[in-house]
Order: structure tokens, then sequence, then C-alpha cells
């Protein structure tokens, strides 16, 4: 199923791609937690400043989102970023993305030769893909 949320834009850069493999791995994280992970490989140089950039821009496509805390006595409190897809989500909107682009060149004969192209264990996951859409659409026409 496809999420009701859809980032803004779905490219992401390689050190994007990493801090949200971060963030779904852990569930949350601040900034130094993100930044204390990257640096965990001794080959790594990240400054602290490009990690928070990279999730403001995570932000602003709409990858994950930011929580300001405060504690008891209103102090400020390291801020959270979460993500606000699942990984299969993720995956799930892209993989429908790249489809709906395929099926946009619309020449029958590209697609009719992709499809006759495929190997068997992916005609097999067709017709199961097929399947579940049928079940799915008669489950919305028979509610019970």
């Amino acid at each position: 199923m496809l999420p009701k949320h859809r980032p803004k834009q779905l490219s992401l850069g390689p050190l994007e791609s990493e801090i949200l493999d971060i963030l779904w791995e852990l569930g949350s994280a601040s900034t130094r937690q993100i930044h204390e992970q990257i640096l965990a490989d001794p080959d790594r140089e990240l400054a602290y400043a490009s990690v928070t950039t990279v999730l403001q821009r995570l932000s602003q496509k709409g990858w994950v989102s930011c929580e300001r805390r405060t504690d008891a006595d209103g102090r400020n409190l390291p801020m959270l970023w979460r993500p606000r897809l699942s990984r299969q989500e993720a995956t799930s909107l892209r993989a429908f993305t790249q489809l709906q682009e395929f099926l946009a060149v619309g020449d029958p004969d590209t697609v009719a030769a992709f499809a006759d192209s495929l190997d068997q264990a992916s005609v097999s996951q067709l017709q199961a893909i097929a399947e579940r859409l049928r079940a799915a659409r008669q489950a919305r026409r028979d509610p019970q």
C-alpha cells in the first residue's frame, strides 16, 4: 500500500540516503547522534554543520520531521529528527513512481518488449501482484 504522506522530492543524494538509513535504524535521533553514527567509521570525516544542513534539506523535501523539545524547566533540549515514512513505504513509493514513469512512455511496443524479456521469476511476481490487485479491488467493491 502506498503511504499517505509523500515527500515533495523523491530523489536523494548519497549523504541524504545515509542519514535517512540511520534514522530508519534508530527510529529517531538528535543531530549529534546521527553525526556520531557517521563518524563511527574511522575513515569518515564530516562536519557537524553538514549533518545539520542535510537534515534541514531532508525536512524541506518532506522525508523527515523535527521535534523541538524542552525539559521541565523550559530549557531547550536537542531537536529530535524522525523519518516521515518507513523504509518499506519509501521503497513502495519509489517503485510506484518508477512504474508510473515507465508506463508514461506510452509506447505499447516498448512495454511489450520489456514484458517479453522478463524471466520466469519476474513473471511469477507479476502474476502474484496482479492477484493482489484483483483482491484489493474486489474488497473495495464489496466491503463487508
